[in-house]
């Protein structure tokens, strides 16, 4: 991203203060003298950011040292950002102060709380968690399926460490993160794999496309939450969901 040049303030006239006397009566009146100005100093420009292609919140956040990183600074901004975090659009003006630094550590707190988890993918769901059948061979269907076409994009749901990237059998195309309270999340048969093992990563970022590798009958994205990063640990994926603020 290019190097943004430094916000300089405004110059404004001096303001000089000189003691003034004057008769009133037979006594003496100090009167202060207000420069042009007037008795308030001028207010410097808000510092802005207009949000250029291959951006991302993280991004802009720590290159302007925003106060609050990108959840502080998606706060000031949701009405131009929208719903989702991951998603901004070239163009978009972004304030990176106001309403970001003079932020309290209540307000920013409350602010990680709510982006602390997300959806994975912007879509209805399918086939539901623990749904029985011969064709898994668990017995049972250990996730939950969001129903999306191949290429759509596919987000962590909270902020965490991947463990594996890459191919894994009859998931195909898989990643497997773990978060901050010792859960896993599963995201499968992804069409490509946009990160890799010990990468860390931040609620709402893209982490690759959906697709249908691995054993499938169409597109679609498989999500799991774990106990542990293998298969067999299964919880309800909604539900692990729900706990955490996001309206499934």
């Amino acid at each position: 991203m290019p190097a943004q040049g430094k916000h300089r303030r405004p110059k404004s006239h001096r303001v000089t203060r000189a003691a003034a006397v004057a008769s009133a009566g037979g006594a003496a009146l100090a009167l202060p003298l207000i420069g042009a100005t007037g008795a308030h100093a001028a207010t410097a420009e808000a510092k802005t950011y207009t949000v250029k292609a291959g951006d991302t919140l993280s991004k802009i956040a720590a290159a302007q040292d925003v106060d609050g990183g990108w959840q502080q600074l998606y706060q000031a901004n949701k009405a131009a950002i929208g719903s989702d975090a991951a998603l901004i659009k070239p163009g978009t003006k972004l304030t990176l102060d106001g309403a970001a630094k003079a932020a309290t550590t209540a307000t920013q707190a409350s602010a990680t709380t709510t982006a602390a988890y997300v959806k994975p993918v912007d879509a209805s769901t399918g086939t539901p968690y623990h749904q029985t059948g011969s064709m898994w061979s668990s017995g049972y269907h250990t996730g939950t399926d969001f129903t999306v076409a191949t290429g759509t994009s596919i987000k962590a749901i909270a902020a965490g460490t991947v463990v594996s990237a890459g191919w894994d059998g009859s998931y195909g195309n898989e990643v497997v993160i773990k978060h901050a309270d010792g859960r896993y999340s599963q995201y499968a048969h992804m069409s490509s794999v946009g990160v890799s093992a010990g990468q860390a990563v931040t609620a709402g970022r893209q982490i690759g496309l959906s697709g249908a590798t691995g054993n499938v009958t169409g597109p679609h994205l498989h999500f799991e939450i774990r106990t542990s990063p293998n298969y067999g640990s299964d919880l309800d994926p909604l539900a692990y969901l729900r706990e955490h603020g996001v309206n499934v």
